[in-house]
This record gives structure tokens, C-alpha cells and sequence, in this order.
């Protein structure tokens, strides 16, 4: 069993996940990095971190933890990161659509977290970020409702993990950005990427989180790139 903490980051192959994975290592977090195509990141030392191939869409939840704890012994945090947009409005879309983003985005972090409560709990100061999104405070735009459905689902399954995990130490928090300059944001908006949060502010954000104590528990945390009436 190792004696520092063990993080698992769900989505850590690009953009935030990869970003959070690197601050986390930078301040001596051992990682469980799931990763559709696994590959060990240039920063990243093979004997302190673990690769597990995992797409949200299929499951296997219960495996990666078990294979986390095989390697390491223990859990402290959870990063889900992991999540897909499918950009339609709630007229628009099928319910294959709606189907597929609530299975990536709200079905598989609430598994996750499932299967991790345990060794999270024994801990006695576990932690969870959902990665949620200001779509999860507010509906912007037609396009987006779709989205949101999700999102605000995702942050309401933040707050229930906390509810849930509170008298065990476990806190969790649904950190909630804008646009952020990844993949997805650029398939959906024509903003320069300067004017957009980086992932790796976004990475400070959650190191910065999960290392508060127990009694600083943060709910949710809103990061907005742009000028909006309450973000």
C-alpha cells in the first residue's frame, strides 16, 4: 500500500483530465488515469501510476477500482472528468441522444464514485470532483438545453454524494467552467482560444479543492472566461 494519495481521473487522456493528471503528479499524487487508448504520459512516472482503458459510454467502473487497489491499496479522490456534448436543443434531439450524454456524463461518475465509496470513506477525508459545467447553472442557448438536461443532473449527483459521504469524511464538489480551450469547446464556438479558460487553470482549481480540509467543504465551483450576470 502506497503512502501517498491515490487519485483516479476518469477522461485523462486530452484536455482537463490530462491537465489535472499533471498537477496532481506535480504535487506527489499517485494516478489511476482511465483512458479510452491508455498511453503514460511524458510526465508521469510508470512505478506511480496506473493506466486503466476505460470509455465511460461502456462501463467497467467496478474493474478500474479494483485494479486501483490492487496496485496502489488505497483511494482518496475521484476526478470525473470524463463527458460528451451532443449540441442539440431539448426539441431537436432523440432520446438516443439525450440517452447517450446521460450515460456518459451523469450514469458513469455516479458508478464510479459507487464502487470507490469505500476506500474513499476509510480514508476519512475521501474526495470527489464531478466535472459539471456552467450548462449545469443555466440554460444559454437553444443548443445547449440538451446538454444542461445533463449537466444539471450531474451537479445534483455531486451534491448527493456529499450528502451521502459527508458524516465519512467524503466532500464533494461540482466544479463548473465556461468554455475551456479543448476539443470540445472548439467544435462549438468561434471564440478565440485566448478568451477561453485554460485546462490548466482548471487543474489548480481541483488541486486546490481536494486539498482543502474537512472543514472547507466547497459544494460547487463556478469558473466563467466570460462576463455573465451571475458567473
Amino acid at each position: 500500500m502506497t503512502s501517498a494519495p491515490v487519485a483516479l481521473i476518469s477522461g485523462a487522456s486530452r484536455g482537463i483530465g490530462l491537465a489535472i493528471a499533471s498537477k496532481l503528479a506535480s504535487q506527489g499524487w499517485v494516478l489511476s488515469l482511465g483512458m479510452r487508448t491508455p498511453v503514460m504520459p511524458a510526465f508521469a512516472e510508470p512505478a506511480r501510476t496506473h493506466l486503466e482503458r476505460y470509455d465511460a459510454a461502456e462501463g467497467g467502473e467496478a474493474e478500474w477500482v479494483e485494479h486501483a487497489l490492487a496496485r496502489f491499496g488505497r483511494i482518496d479522490a475521484i476526478v470525473a472528468n470524463a463527458g460528451i456534448m451532443i449540441p442539440k436543443s431539448v426539441i431537436d434531439a432523440e432520446d438516443e441522444d439525450l440517452d447517450a450524454m446521460f450515460a456518459v456524463n451523469v450514469k458513469a461518475p455516479r458508478r464510479l464514485v459507487k464502487a470507490a465509496f469505500e476506500p474513499l470513506a476509510a480514508t476519512g477525508r475521501g474526495r470527489v470532483i464531478i466535472l459539471a459545467s456552467l450548462s449545469g447553472k443555466r440554460v444559454k442557448s437553444s443548443d445547449s438545453g440538451l446538454y444542461a438536461m445533463t449537466k444539471f443532473a450531474a451537479v445534483a449527483l455531486s451534491h448527493g454524494i456529499r450528502q451521502s459521504g459527508y458524516h465519512l469524511g467524503i466532500r464533494a464538489t461540482a466544479v463548473c467552467p465556461g468554455f475551456v480551450g479543448t476539443d470540445m469547446a472548439r467544435a462549438i464556438t468561434d471564440r478565440p482560444e485566448e478568451t477561453m479558460t485554460r485546462p490548466e487553470e482548471l487543474a489548480d482549481v481541483v488541486a486546490m479543492l481536494i486539498g482543502l480540509s474537512n472543514t472547507a467543504s466547497v459544494a460547487e465551483f463556478a469558473v466563467s472566461c466570460a462576463l455573465e450576470e451571475s458567473y
